[in-house]
């Protein structure tokens, strides 16, 4: 079998694929979809969607987030941190450059993805009619990111954003890594994207998808990003990096999950209930979409 891991309603209007955990498993299994003649996917709609980490500087555990930019922040120089020019903030310098705050000099092209913004905004208008779950256990960590004024987001509930994601097969915590993976994340965007949630597969996914769209087998403005919190990125009050890595992974888990099924069948039924008046012919994009 080609797929073991689709799986489509009986009416084949609605598939689910799993792509398996990092950035070469996402781009094989998606680019196997793409390229299978079983499918036409020209007037596809696809919902990237995960768990992830989330930085407490924006959103909180349980969130829903949905992005416009995805960044590949990983992909540059890197040092040993404990080796780094002492005047560097962090060992990650972009590709081709000598200094942290310079562009790359090298681009492979899979750096930035900036998806349909308002495709983006209609998935948004369905996800926020869902009532999103919450658990103990992520009520009880976010209490450890208390007494901190930048952390006044980890505090609330769970909720839909508009805010953009990280990808890098490696899992990081802490403090420095994420203002280092920030900075690029607006470096890389000139600015335009907010760094919020974290994960292993979506530009991946994304430059097969944008492949298929190059051999007109699909429409890339027609891809949605969703993302929920399931762990943050960085350490809380009086909490050490070690601790939030280690120990904190699941405590978000189970209502993050959920939520992405929540929120995901809430956008999915929004493009199936507006499809003859709506999203048959697609949502113009008002942006720039691509890499």
């Amino acid at each position: 079998m080609l797929f073991p891991d689709i799986h489509c309603t009986k009416d084949g209007s609605v598939c689910q694929l799993v792509t398996g955990e990092g950035e070469i498993n996402a781009a094989t299994s998606s680019t196997a979809l793409v390229l299978a003649p079983q499918f036409n996917l020209t007037q596809t709609y696809f919902l990237l969607a995960g768990d992830a980490g989330i930085n407490p500087k924006v959103g909180t555990l349980g969130s829903v987030a949905f992005a416009q930019f995805a960044v590949q922040v990983a992909l540059q120089y890197e040092i040993d941190a404990r080796e780094k020019p002492q005047n560097f903030s962090t060992g990650y310098i972009p590709l081709g450059a000598v200094a942290l705050d310079s562009y790359p000099g090298f681009i492979y092209g899979t750096e930035v993805f900036q998806l349909n913004d308002a495709l983006r905004q209609k998935a948004i208008g369905f996800a926020k009619t869902a009532s999103l779950n919450d658990s103990a256990s992520a009520q009880a960590y976010r209490q450890l990111y208390a007494n901190q004024s930048d952390f006044a987001p980890a505090l609330a509930g769970p909720s839909v954003l508009a805010c953009d994601t990280a990808t890098s097969d490696v899992w990081w915590s802490g403090d420095l890594l994420g203002a280092a993976f920030e900075n690029t994340t607006k470096l890389f965007t000139n600015g335009s994207a907010t760094y919020c949630t974290t994960q292993q597969e979506d530009n991946a996914v994304m430059e097969s998808l944008l492949r298929g769209h190059v051999a007109r087998l699909l429409d890339f403005s027609r891809v949605i990003d969703m993302r929920t919190g399931s762990d943050f990125d960085r350490q809380g009050t009086n909490m050490s990096v070690a601790d939030n890595l280690f120990n904190g992974q699941d405590a978000g888990y189970d209502a993050a999950v959920l939520n992405i099924y929540l929120a995901g069948v809430k956008v999915v039924e929004g493009i199936l209930q507006g499809w003859n008046t709506t999203f048959e012919q697609g949502v113009p994009a008002q942006n720039y979409v691509g890499d």
